[in-house]
């Protein structure tokens, strides 16, 4: 069992790598933000099976929770705060006449 979870902790770290290549790679910084939660819940899934793999789920399930309020509260501040800089952008360029020629 323990090298079933141990395999499939090896699987998840392979898939944060590819988040980490949308992260990098990310045509529109939605798709980083995306590439970044994706990683959040990743490390949230790795840090409970590595509470299971070294017997202590209790500990490691905790820190697990902490984590996944922390990146959840991360990603959606980011989020608002893409959000108005984007409309603060679009407001100046249509009061400036950016778009008017």
């Amino acid at each position: 069992m323990t090298g079933f979870l141990l395999g499939l902790s090896i699987f998840i770290c392979f898939l944060i790598g590819l988040n980490f290549i949308r992260v990098f790679r990310g045509p529109l910084i939605y798709d980083r933000l995306l590439g970044v939660g994706a990683i959040g819940t990743n490390a949230v899934l790795l840090l409970a099976l590595l509470g299971y793999i070294y017997g202590r789920p209790d500990g490691f399930l905790d820190l697990a929770i902490t984590y996944a309020i922390l990146n959840f509260i991360g990603v959606v501040a980011v989020a608002k705060f893409l959000e108005v800089r984007g409309d603060r952008s679009r407001s100046r360029w249509t009061r400036a006449g950016g778009d008017s020629q």
